[in-house]
């Protein structure tokens, strides 16, 4: 086992290999300036090609939810309860207070081996906001393999106010325990995606739904939107081979001070946009005349 940036153990090589299985042929891994079709790039840079190891088509595959990861949900569902109750109590007040429709905003995702499900979100969109600018986004994002930043960074006219912190500190996303508790979804695991982007993904990338969706997972405390799409896809692998009870706590505990950092950060772009916005309304307004040797001379129109 070796230690990668974010703190995390990563399995060797040689461990996913024999990690295996199902009718998926061990084949030889590429050396690290290999750049087969379907490799994604690690944080540090190497190249492995874990596609081959998830290969299998998810049509063929079978089986629930592992027991011990259930149990552990449930567990600290029902433990945290006093926590994020009373915090989705006053989310919905500010839902309430900024914006007139329903609360709560459904949507179909495809969960644990293709299954589809309907997750639960609260809204911070206007009603009835329109969704294909998001879709041609996210498919840009995946074509030019560039950072997934979110549209929130550069200001999104379809969000309520306040929307910005509520998405930024994943408060948007505490409805998804009432899907863990019904066995949608995990609280630890790889997000899940819509129909759409699943019908767009290339066999080896499908074997993200190989783990139960969760909350938050490998991806979300490892460089989340600063990584690009094949990046987000080979640590969601690396989870899907290493998933076990101590890697989930793990997980799990890396999760708030990440939520904390990107709410800060969240403040702080409100805050930058604010600023320069109020700089542009109090500069004065400059007319331009025309000189009569052509020239452009400007003076202020503001008095």
């Amino acid at each position: 086992m070796r230690k990668g940036r974010n703190g995390f153990q990563q399995a060797s090589v040689a461990a996913r290999a024999k990690s295996a299985r199902n009718g998926v042929t061990r084949s030889r891994l590429p050396a690290d300036n290999a750049q087969p079709k379907g490799s994604a790039a690690s944080r540090n840079g190497t190249q492995l090609d874990i596609a081959r190891l998830h290969a299998l088509p998810v049509s063929r595959l079978r089986g629930r939810f592992p027991r011990w990861k259930r149990i552990l949900d449930i567990i600290l569902v029902l433990v945290t309860l006093p926590f994020w109750l009373p915090l989705m109590v006053v989310v919905i007040g500010v839902i309430r207070l900024n914006s007139r429709g329903p609360v709560f905003y459904r949507q179909q995702r495809i969960g644990y081996r293709g299954k589809q499900f309907m997750l639960f979100k609260f809204r911070t969109m206007h009603v009835n906001a329109e969704t294909r600018s998001h879709e041609d986004y996210f498919a840009s994002l995946v074509r030019a393999e560039v950072p997934m930043t979110k549209l929130d960074a550069a200001g999104d006219s379809r969000l309520i106010p306040g929307a910005r912190f509520l998405r930024a500190g994943g408060l948007d996303e505490l409805p998804q325990i009432f899907n863990v508790l019904r066995g949608d979804m995990s609280l630890v695991g790889p997000r899940p995606c819509l129909p759409n982007e699943f019908n767009r993904y290339e066999v080896w990338q499908q074997g993200r739904v190989n783990a139960p969706p969760g909350l938050t997972g490998y991806w979300q405390v490892s460089g989340k939107n600063k990584t690009t799409f094949n990046q987000m896809v080979f640590m969601d692998l690396v989870y899907v081979d290493k998933m076990s009870l101590w890697f989930d706590l793990a997980i799990i505990s890396k999760t708030f001070p990440v939520l904390i950092f990107e709410t800060i950060e969240a403040l702080k772009r409100y805050r930058s946009r604010r600023i320069s916005g109020s700089i542009k309304s109090t500069r004065p307004a400059m007319a331009v005349i025309p000189s009569r040797n052509g020239a452009h001379q400007f003076r202020n129109s503001s008095h």
